[in-house]
């Protein structure tokens, strides 16, 4: 008994054999096409607001290693040799090159991407891009990002190089969390590595210090920061705090400034220096310790992670004379 011909098997079968039939043609018009075809123009495409490298410098890079582009036969000219010499450039992250059967060559690049730039404890000054990858200084161009400075000794070595200390790292890290997020990329701008190896940020607003400590639980700690900077901070005087101390998960640990002295005898008329300082002090704390805790029990319901903040404050004052304290207010009965 003869078996049934599968037609579906052959048509599928003389579909394939006739689009790589049709493949083999188009590669070989291709082909003498480009025997043919000049390059006309160049054309580099460089996306993005740094300005590492310009047009000008590529051009440079293409004619010292391919020579003259413009009027040679596209077969002449090493597509992948020019994506890989252009991929050598410390400021190029990528770099993709074609050519149209116009004849126009298209050269897209990707520049690198720095996040933090590195000032070390010997003076040394590098980046260190969106990969966690060294870059050198440009000397065209300096780009707005984060710095770090202080008790460092990663150093720049090779053009392209990986982080080597844990430091390094830590920071890599930090800058990451702070890039990504649109307050603190425009509210902090330093971060400073003191003695022990514990970071503090420094903001652009503000002359607070915000102790960091380690990056252990970093976006536990800048999520309670966020909490003090939009809750607390509109609500209390100017330049009340030297310190915020979020180095503790469950805490904010706040210093506040030194009261000058001679301010305090200005504001003292009816109450005594002394009585004045406990009011204020009172009222302050009261305050921040009532909005504090409402806006953590709202990031509690919301987030459902039950992290406690309490703020601990070190009023340093320094007290009036004697006499001044103990004067009393001049009234008509005492005339």
């Amino acid at each position: 008994m003869l078996k049934r011909i599968n037609w579906g098997a052959i048509f599928t079968s003389f579909a394939w054999l006739t689009s790589l039939a049709g493949v083999v043609v188009l590669l070989s018009f291709i082909n003498v096409k480009k025997q043919t075809v000049k390059c006309t123009n160049v054309k580099i495409i460089i996306p993005g607001a740094n300005n590492f490298i310009e047009r000008e410098e590529v051009d440079a890079i293409l004619k010292q290693d391919q020579g003259v582009l413009i009027g040679r036969n596209l077969e002449k000219i090493n597509i992948h040799q020019i994506e890989k010499k252009l991929q050598s450039n410390p400021y190029i992250g990528f770099a993709k090159v074609y050519v149209d059967m116009d004849g126009v060559m298209k050269i897209e690049i990707k520049q690198r991407q720095p996040i933090l730039r590195i000032i070390n404890s010997s003076g040394q000054d590098f980046y260190i891009d969106s990969d966690g990858l060294k870059m050198p200084i440009s000397p065209n161009f300096t780009a707005n990002v984060l710095v770090a400075t202080g008790n460092i000794t990663e150093v720049f070595g090779k053009v392209i190089d990986t982080l080597h200390t844990q430091m390094a790292k830590d920071l890599y890290k930090t800058a990451q969390y702070i890039s990504r997020d649109t307050l603190w990329d425009n509210q902090i701008v330093q971060i400073a590595v003191d003695n022990k190896n514990e970071m503090e940020l420094i903001p652009r607003v503000g002359d607070e210090k915000i102790l960091l400590g380690t990056v252990d639980s970093l976006d536990v700690k800048m999520r309670n920061l966020r909490v003090f900077y939009k809750k607390v901070m509109p609500q209390v005087i100017a330049k009340t705090y030297k310190t915020i101390n979020i180095k503790y998960v469950n805490q904010i640990v706040c210093e506040r400034n030194k009261v000058d002295s001679v301010t305090v005898k200005k504001k003292v008329k009816i109450l005594t220096a002394a009585d004045s300082l406990a009011v204020h002090t009172k009222v302050a704390d009261s305050l921040v310790k009532d909005v504090i805790g409402k806006a953590i029990s709202a990031e509690k319901n919301k987030d459902a992670q039950p992290k406690a903040v309490v703020v601990k404050e070190k009023p340093k004052v320094t007290k009036p004379k004697t006499e001044v304290i103990q004067k009393k207010p001049v009234t008509e009965k005492n005339k």
